[in-house]
């Protein structure tokens, strides 16, 4: 695993609390384009947070191609997050548009990851989030050690109930395809409110020599 892994901090709402966040030193940020989640970043686009330079995530459900486009050109996003049923197929059209790609699956111990094998010439990055009836995250986590049982070579991201005291386990994990964890509902105050000491916090403890 590299020194250095790149910081997603999800679901963000507040504009105050996204220049916040953004002045951290994160990789990218999360904004929900669904409409059942409590993160729901809805139609804002006259929002002066957008024109961030840091790159910007939106994160959909199931949602239709053009409805996706048209909201990455609007909101100049630089990377799309499936969390829903997507195929290779679909997630292939959205990488031909110049996206960055996320495919997320939801994982407990009878994972398969074999699942993956079709999608892995058509996504940038996997996401590793805890299994649930329901999209959305769950603030949970799921058994890290399964992540063994990974071993393609599409890089992925950590998700997951991921909290401040987590740092020292993540330092722990060993493994080459790791690249990135995902942050959001364990450094909240309320949904999509982050708590900015928390995560400077953690940045810096997880920076510290592994």
């Amino acid at each position: 695993m590299g020194n250095e892994l790149k910081i997603k901090v999800c679901g963000m709402k507040y504009p105050g609390n996204i220049k916040d966040v953004a002045s951290l030193g994160v990789d990218i940020l999360g904004f929900i384009f669904y409409p059942l989640s409590k993160r729901y970043i809805g139609n804002l686009k006259d929002v002066p947070f957008f024109n961030t330079s840091i790159h910007k995530a939106g994160v959909f459900v199931d949602e239709g191609f053009d409805e996706i486009k048209r909201k990455a050109s609007a909101f100049e996003l630089t990377h799309i997050q499936l969390h829903g049923n997507e195929s290779p197929e679909f997630c292939q059209k959205m990488k031909e548009q110049g996206l960055q790609v996320f495919k997320v699956f939801r994982v407990n111990q009878s994972f398969d990851f074999n699942l993956l094998i079709d999608y892995e010439s058509c996504v940038d990055y996997f996401l590793f989030d805890t299994k649930a009836e329901l999209p959305g995250g769950t603030g949970k986590k799921f058994d890290w050690a399964i992540l063994k049982k990974y071993q393609l070579a599409t890089p992925f991201f950590l998700s997951g109930g991921i909290k401040p005291e987590d740092a020292d386990a993540i330092k722990q994990i060993n493994h080459p395809a790791l690249h990135g964890i995902d942050l959001n509902s364990g450094f909240e105050e309320m949904p999509g409110l982050k708590n900015i000491g928390k995560l400077k916090d953690f940045m810096m403890e997880l920076k510290e020599t592994r």
